[in-house]
């Protein structure tokens, strides 16, 4: 069963500027292809995404067609710098774009994200990961995504530190074998989906 995935990079950065939430999904995409998944990016930033709750919020609206590339995936990779502790703004732009799916429910309750997967990456220079990866997995699970179990790839650098995720000669082991598992289960469980999506219930 061939399985896609899409990472949203939610970097501040505009292309083509060096981003470490870049290399950490790429980190993603090398143990997802491993079940045989293939991986596309989007920097989210290199779009003009309105701010607003709706799918669509009009002429010029950048949302639209990566909203599109979402439905065609089975799993989402959403991915971020921390910044202040938390995900960064332009994460926080993405989940609002995804509250849209709660009033398109079909007949049996079921958001256009049901049956697919959502993993996070986050990377950053100061605490905040399990936060980032907390607030991240409630927002997505709120717009219907499933979560499944070790479901984040982060690295964090010594507070207030100056070199990043980027800036390394190598990735680190236990970076590498948490993408790995994260990878794992993600594939695993985004097959049991889409072989057998959710039913819903009647109305």
């Amino acid at each position: 069963m061939t399985l896609r995935a899409l990472a949203l990079n939610c970097t501040l950065k505009a292309s083509p500027a060096a981003s470490s939430t870049d290399r950490m999904i790429g980190v993603l995409a090398g143990a997802l292809a491993e079940h045989g998944v293939t991986t596309e990016t989007v920097r989210v930033v290199d779009h003009d995404v309105r701010p607003g709750v709706e799918s669509d919020e009009g002429l010029g609206d950048g949302w639209p067609p990566i909203r599109q590339r979402i439905l065609g995936s089975d799993i989402l990779i959403l991915a971020t710098p921390i910044w202040m502790g938390a995900p960064s703004s332009v994460a926080k732009r993405v989940v609002e774009r995804l509250d849209a799916f709660l009033g398109e429910a079909d007949d049996r309750g079921r958001m256009p994200s049901y049956s697919k997967v959502a993993v996070v990456a986050v990377v950053g220079n100061e605490d905040g990961a399990h936060r980032s990866s907390a607030d991240l997995y409630q927002w997505l699970a709120d717009v219907g995504f499933s979560i499944p179990a070790n479901a984040v790839a982060y690295w964090v650098g010594e507070a207030m530190g100056s070199t990043d995720f980027a800036d390394l000669d190598d990735v680190p082991e236990k970076v590498t074998s948490a993408a790995a598992q994260t990878a794992s289960n993600a594939a695993h469980l985004a097959t049991i989906l889409k072989a057998g999506p959710y039913p819903g219930v009647e109305g």
